[in-house]
């Protein structure tokens, strides 16, 4: 928890915002234009029922639920409770699992949609944002994985062995088959999309009135089995986007629908083929889709820490990743959330690169979600919920829902101040 005087500091700081606001308005449209390229060109803001611009800062719920019988996260709501107070946060990435949204093709769980929202009303009670994340990692359990249900799964017989490092998985035969049957691109396949957008219709219909609910992640890191690039992009997965679209706007009209490229490549500052898609709500700011890549540079996500030539390297693709996911959020009419990144806090550089990475964001108005909430080497705590070293550098300020257009804001650690620009 931030102590008091760090409190005062940003009281008085506000104060001082608020007249240079007044002054920022008082410019013109010149002046708040040029200030405007603190950011992205042609910028977009995720907003709330109010209209307000939201800065969402948060962590995402938990690997702990890809493998646990129930599809819940390991957290209770004296750990919610607690991430509040520590760190402050707005957001929450929480994890859901195909395999429990529809365990038999057609039947919906609403027991387990009713303890999903009860974790919902932890957070929302504590004032947060919840973003619903549609998880899947190598297809899902029948593929040594997590996502899809076993009645969804048909590898015609074919492997899927572990391996290490476990991504290398995605090119098992099996978990190949799976994904082209999945996506119907395997000669004889059913297509399973339907069944997944419907699967998604279930879950809004569910939440469409939570106010705590910020949105839909509609598949985390898309993978297109034998099809790939560019060609699986605009093709497949534009599909099954527009079918996830279509499917949840027929029961909820007003949250954000969160979209992701395919993870190999975009996660590592390559161009994505991703294509604009339409919402029916309208075009413009009455659109709400948005655009949820994930950051996970080679060199580090190879295991590497942020020194050295490592660190050049590294810096070399955060420059590119910020390059391309601008240039994308453009062409989508989107606003950016950074959906993952993280890395082992142990590591040499590590909290320098989780700050970079933080000030990257702030520039870009991006929102994060940090990978993961899992007690560990990755986490802001440890195996004994005890403060790992990352707390600190996550424990940082920001505005949280601007009346008006946002121009920039910073948080300068060492002199402990947020400055906060606004039309």
């Amino acid at each position: 928890m931030r102590p008091p005087a760090a409190w005062r500091t940003w009281a008085v700081g506000c104060a001082v915002l608020a007249v240079a606001a007044a002054l920022l308005y008082a410019v013109g449209p010149k002046g708040a234009g040029a200030a405007r390229a603190d950011t992205a060109s042609g910028h977009r803001w995720i907003t709330d029922r109010q209209g307000r611009a939201l800065v969402l800062r948060g962590l995402s719920t938990a690997s702990s639920a890809k493998s646990a019988a129930d599809g819940l996260p390991w957290i209770k709501e004296e750990d919610v409770a607690r991430e509040r107070r520590a760190l402050g946060t707005n957001f929450v990435r929480f994890l859901l699992q195909w395999r429990k949204v529809e365990p038999a093709p057609g039947a919906y769980d609403t027991a387990y949609l009713d303890r999903v929202a009860e974790r919902v009303r932890w957070y929302g009670e504590r004032g947060y944002h919840v973003l619903l994340d549609m998880h899947q990692d190598l297809y899902g359990p029948g593929t040594g994985g997590n996502g899809a249900p076993k009645w969804a799964t048909r590898t015609d017989g074919l492997p899927s062995a572990a391996t290490d490092p476990w991504e290398l998985g995605y090119a098992e035969p099996g978990t190949v088959r799976a994904f082209d049957r999945f996506w119907g691109t395997a000669e004889g396949g059913r297509d399973l999309r339907a069944h997944y957008a419907r699967a998604w219709r279930a879950v809004a219909e569910r939440f469409a009135d939570d106010d705590a609910v910020i949105g839909y992640d509609l598949m985390n890191e898309p993978w297109g089995g034998s099809v790939q690039g560019p060609a699986f992009e605009a093709g497949p997965l534009a599909r099954l986007y527009e079918d996830c679209v279509g499917a949840i706007r027929e029961v909820d009209r007003d949250h954000w629908l969160f979209v992701e490229p395919s993870a190999i490549g975009a996660n590592w500052g390559f161009a994505t083929g991703l294509p604009r898609l339409d919402d029916p709500r309208g075009d413009g700011d009455e659109a709400r889709i948005a655009y949820a890549p994930h950051l996970y540079p080679l060199p580090m996500d190879l295991g590497g820490g942020y020194t050295g030539d490592t660190r050049r390297r590294v810096d070399a693709s955060l420059a590119s990743w910020r390059e391309q996911t601008e240039r994308t959020a453009r062409r989508l009419g989107a606003p950016v959330v950074i959906g993952e990144f993280g890395l082992d806090v142990g590591l040499p550089g590590a909290m320098e690169y989780v700050e970079k990475v933080q000030r990257m964001a702030d520039e870009m108005g991006a929102g994060i979600a940090y990978w993961s909430n899992d007690p560990g080497p990755w986490a802001p705590w440890d195996a004994e919920l005890r403060p790992t070293a990352l707390l600190p550098v996550l424990d940082r300020p920001s505005p949280r829902a601007i009346a008006g257009d946002p121009v920039s804001y910073r948080w300068d650690a060492r002199a402990r101040e947020l400055t906060v620009s606004w039309t």
